[in-house]
């Protein structure tokens, strides 16, 4: 049985000497696990549509459950991105992240279009890395099930409260802090409307917000702890592109 998609390639490993085994995610099957022969060798005509961040055409043949592939096709390369070892890294911390929140053989169509279109803002677009980056994050984290309560405070309701609490996803005022356990960071008004239109925007508009710089860096802090406190873990792709800007 043969299967074309349309696939983003979101890890890439070696399966032998010759061939790799491929994560890609689909828009109408999820995440899949490709068996790609003679990948590792220097003549491979796999090799382009098949390295890491590579948006392609996939012909599959599928035996026993495990799906191979047959035939590939690039459709975009990000080769800008590419150029760029701290966009790049940022890149894959991306694709990390939809591996982790994505499911073998389950629709996800929304997750591929936030992925690719992170990407080329990275790559296309002249956007601060961190406005991506935290674009990418909060609504990777909506998409994840972890949507958050960014409409008044949770206690008292005020609707410019100046805290948000990491692990209920809600806003609170500092002065109705009860003492309770949890990580609270500080929001201002510019970046609780950031966060709002991040969440409930068009996805083709995520990236089409404007904030100071400083701003724009209290926001990626943010939604990265929101979203490591809402997995519960954190990411070696993120660790790297972070040593990158040291």
């Amino acid at each position: 049985m043969y299967l074309t998609i349309q696939a983003i390639v979101l890890r890439v490993t070696d399966y032998n000497d010759r061939d790799a085994l491929l994560t890609v995610l689909t828009r109408n099957h999820g995440k899949l696990t490709l068996k790609a022969r003679g990948l590792r060798h220097k003549n491979s005509p796999l090799i382009a549509p098949c390295q890491l961040l590579a948006f392609g055409e996939f012909t599959l043949f599928e035996y026993r459950g495990q799906y191979t592939i047959n035939e590939a096709h690039s459709i975009e390369l990000f080769s800008k991105l590419r150029r760029d070892l701290t966009k790049l890294s940022l890149g894959t911390y991306f694709a990390q992240v939809a591996e982790v929140i994505s499911q073998e053989d389950l629709p996800n169509p929304e997750l591929q279009a936030l992925l690719l279109n992170s990407l080329y803002a990275l790559s296309a677009l002249d956007l601060p890395e961190q406005q991506v980056k935290a674009g990418f994050e909060l609504r990777a984290a909506c998409l994840a099930g972890y949507t958050p309560d960014l409409y008044g405070c949770r206690v008292c309701g005020n609707e410019t409260p100046d805290r948000f609490d990491l692990s209920a996803g809600q806003l609170e005022c500092s002065a109705c802090n009860r003492g309770e356990g949890g990580i609270r960071l500080p929001v201002n008004a510019g970046i609780l409307q950031a966060m709002q239109y991040l969440c409930t925007c068009e996805p083709k508009k995520l990236f089409a917000f404007s904030l100071g710089e400083e701003n724009i860096d209290i926001l990626s802090h943010l939604t990265e702890a929101y979203l490591a406190t809402q997995l519960e873990r954190g990411f070696t792709t993120l660790d790297f592109y972070k040593s990158l800007l040291i």
